[in-house]
C-alpha cells in the first residue's frame, strides 16, 4: 500500500488562463469546484473559505449565480439581475453596482455552494438558496447598509 505524505501545495494561476481550461472541460460535460476567490458574493460565500460547483451554463435565470466573462478574460461568479434579450445584467451580492454581458458570455452556472468548510451542499435549487436569495435580492435598496455592518462585523469577529 503506497502512502501520500507529501502536503498539499496551493498554485495561483492567472484567471485568464484558468477559467478557459475549465470553461473547455465544461463544455465537454464535466463539472468543476472552485474555491472563491474575492469579496463580491458577501456576506454569504467568503473569500478563500467556500467552493461553488459549475456545470456548463444551459439557460440564463434572473435569480441563479453564474460565472461569466464581462470583459476579455475578466471573469467574475455573479448572480443574474435582468435578461433582457441577449443582454445579462449581474450583480455580486457583496457589490453595489451591477455588471453587464451578453448570454453567450455566461459561460456556467452554479449548481451548489459548499459554506463554512461543510461538506455538504446547499443547492441553488433548494428551499434554503432560494429563500436566501428571494430576500437578499429585495433587500437591494437596504444593502448598502447592512454591507457597512457585516464589513466592521468581519473585521471585529470574523466572516459569519
Amino acid at each position: 500500500m503506497l502512502r501520500d505524505n507529501s502536503a498539499k501545495q496551493h498554485i495561483t494561476v492567472d484567471n485568464a488562463e484558468f477559467f478557459p481550461f475549465i470553461i473547455s472541460m465544461l463544455e465537454k460535460g464535466h463539472t468543476a469546484t472552485l474555491r472563491l476567490k474575492g469579496f463580491s458574493m458577501r456576506p454569504f460565500l467568503e473569500d478563500e473559505r467556500d467552493t461553488a460547483l459549475l456545470r456548463r451554463a444551459t439557460e440564463v435565470i434572473v435569480g441563479e449565480p453564474v460565472l461569466a466573462e464581462v470583459s476579455k478574460g475578466h471573469y467574475v461568479l455573479h448572480r443574474v439581475v435582468d435578461v433582457a434579450g441577449d443582454k445579462v445584467t449581474l450583480l455580486g451580492d457583496g457589490n453595489l453596482n451591477t455588471e453587464h454581458c451578453l448570454k453567450s458570455d455566461v459561460k456556467a452556472q452554479v449548481i451548489s455552494f459548499c459554506r463554512k468548510g461543510r461538506r455538504t451542499p446547499d443547492y441553488v435549487s433548494g428551499r434554503k438558496w432560494r429563500t436566501y436569495s428571494f430576500i437578499w435580492m429585495h433587500l437591494r435598496p437596504v444593502r448598502r447598509y447592512l454591507l457597512a455592518v457585516y464589513r466592521r462585523w468581519v473585521k471585529l469577529f470574523g466572516p459569519i
